[in-house]
This record gives C-alpha cells, structure tokens and sequence, in this order.
C-alpha cells in the first residue's frame, strides 16, 4: 500500500514542544557536572516517544507503534472496535485481546473505519447496507 492509502493518528505535537522546551531548560544543569548530563535523557526520551508514538491504519492492517517497537495487527484479527470509558479507542482482537490504540481517540473512530478501504474486512453485508440505509 501506498503512504496515502494509510491514516496517521499521533500525539498532540504540544508534548514534543514541551520536550524541547525542557530540554533547553536541562542545559544548565547538565552541563554543571560531568554526571548530571544523564538529565537530558528524559526530555530526549519524551520527545522521540511524542514523534513516534501512534497508530497508522490502512487497507490491510493496523499498526500500533511505541517508543521501541511496533505492533502489526491485520484486520481479519480485528472483531470489535469501540471507545473505553476514558475516551481511548480500543481494538478487540478474534482471541479476546483487547488492544488501546495509541493517540487514537473514540471519536476519531470513523477516520479509523474509513482507513480500511470501501468493505470493512469481515463485514458480510457489504454495499447493500448503504443501499438499506437509503431506502429508510
């Protein structure tokens, strides 16, 4: 699949500028001992966490990315997407996983449902449900 076909979900970009911000703030310290430049890590960390982080969904998976690593889920394994009472989007899986998307919200759902092309995978109904829809 091409990049256009895929929808992005990440963090508010507010959480990298404040990683910057304590970064340049952490100079002075840092640079008062030898020891101390340890304290740069975490605003390093925070920022490359606020960059990566997030889901990207296409046609055929989802992708839920972390600091560190990644996770791929096709979307035959997905059984239920909903919201959780925190207002994360959630994923159950055909195995009863439930799976919180990262920096993905439950009301950007649709956008989700939409990155999965015209038929949702495992959806049997296909365009005649739009078709039912019109006739109400």
């Amino acid at each position: 699949m091409s990049r256009a076909d895929t929808v992005r979900f990440r963090h508010n970009q507010a959480v990298l500028a404040a990683a910057i911000v304590a970064f340049i703030g952490a100079l002075p310290l840092a640079t008062a001992r030898w020891w101390l430049l340890w304290v740069l890590l975490v605003p390093l960390a925070v920022g490359a966490w606020a960059w990566r982080a997030g889901t990207d969904a296409d046609p055929r998976e989802l992708r839920l990315r972390a600091l560190v690593g990644q996770r791929r889920v096709p979307w035959t394994r997905v059984v239920e997407l909903g919201g959780d009472p925190r207002g994360r989007a959630v994923a159950r899986l055909d195995d009863g996983q439930v799976l919180v998307l990262p920096a993905v919200r439950a009301t950007d759902l649709p956008r989700l449902v939409a990155a999965t092309g015209p038929d949702l995978p495992g959806d049997d109904t296909g365009p005649a449900r739009s078709g039912d829809d019109a006739g109400q």
